[in-house]
């Protein structure tokens, strides 16, 4: 039966290997995630896309830094925009040449997007969101000196600059995007969590130097559209508490009670699951609608109930 489905995908799934960043290994990864991706739309599935953006709103800032000087700097609403086009041109093209291969008869496209926010969101106040590649504490220390970054530890993973990443409120082009994906387009949208933008004192939007979490991104526009499900795809096929530990178990299925209460025990790493876990239960409260978590590989499998966490009412 055919679903709308709104599908996270993690900024870091589009770097498979960190020795390789370039645009052409970036393509090659968003190829292998379309695979997936066609296996959904050759089902006869609605899609709606929202990929990540960390890594790559980091080397945009960094070309930036390094052309101080010569070249104007640039804010981070635009660096979010750049990845909303370079990003989704990948997904773009590389789910048209998926279709292809398959005779499949749909189309892909995607739509720059802001997102509402409050510029008196606390967040500004409290910088958590990590973007740019991970570091050892060392560099991460004298880059935050001489950079005048904030940098913090990442889920065990290393060191990353951490900026401010403000609660979305409203998708603007919702509209677009719904039409869009009810017409069968697979439509890439939000990307990077959305353009995040405000009201000035005159009533007009204007750029906010932030960036949005992503999977809070996606929920919002999977309860804006009353989405069948919402898909949050990761490095991990399944959920894990006691993570790293002797006694660390995957999760199959669990209600947002037990979601709720394992995230106030901290079994989940703010900077990293934790806001995947707080997304999909936002999801599952305001639809009544099931949530998912899992790896790329495993996305067919986790609508059929036999791969990947479920998150249930």
């Amino acid at each position: 039966m055919s679903e709308t489905l709104v599908i996270a995908i993690g900024g870091n799934a589009l770097i498979e290997d960190p020795r390789h960043v370039s645009v052409s290994a970036q393509y090659l990864a968003a190829r292998h995630a379309a695979v997936s991706l066609g296996e959904l739309a050759a089902a006869g599935h609605k899609l709606a896309i929202v990929h990540g953006n960390g890594p790559q709103v980091g080397f945009i800032l960094r070309r930036s830094e390094l052309a101080r000087g010569v070249m104007h700097e640039v804010p981070l609403d635009s660096c979010v925009a750049d990845t909303q086009g370079a990003l989704g041109y990948n997904l773009q093209m590389a789910m048209m040449n998926e279709f292809k291969a398959r005779k499949l008869d749909r189309t892909a496209v995607t739509v720059v997007t802001q997102v509402l926010v409050d510029r008196d969101d606390t967040a500004f106040v409290n910088p958590v969101k990590p973007i740019g590649g991970f570091m050892d504490e060392e560099e991460a220390q004298r880059r935050g000196q001489e950079e005048g970054w904030i940098v913090k530890e990442d889920a065990g993973r290393g060191w990353r600059r951490v900026v401010p990443s403000p609660e979305p409120i409203e998708i603007l082009e919702l509209d677009v995007v719904r039409t869009l994906v009810e017409s069968g387009v697979i439509t890439v949208a939000a990307g990077g969590g959305g353009i995040p933008v405000a009201f000035d004192a005159n009533g007009e939007l204007e750029g906010i130097e932030a960036v949005i979490d992503k999977d809070k991104a996606a929920s919002l526009m999977a309860r804006s559209m009353n989405a069948d499900r919402l898909i949050i795809s990761t490095a991990v096929p399944r959920v894990c508490i006691d993570f790293g530990k002797p006694t660390q178990k995957e999760l199959d299925v669990i209600s947002v009670a037990e979601a709720e209460a394992l995230s106030a025990e901290g079994q989940f790493a703010p900077g990293s699951m934790l806001p995947k876990i707080q997304a999909l239960a936002a999801f599952v409260k305001a639809t009544g609608n099931e949530g998912v978590i899992t790896d790329p590989s495993h996305l067919t499998a986790a609508l059929d109930g036999k791969a990947g966490t479920r998150i249930v009412p």
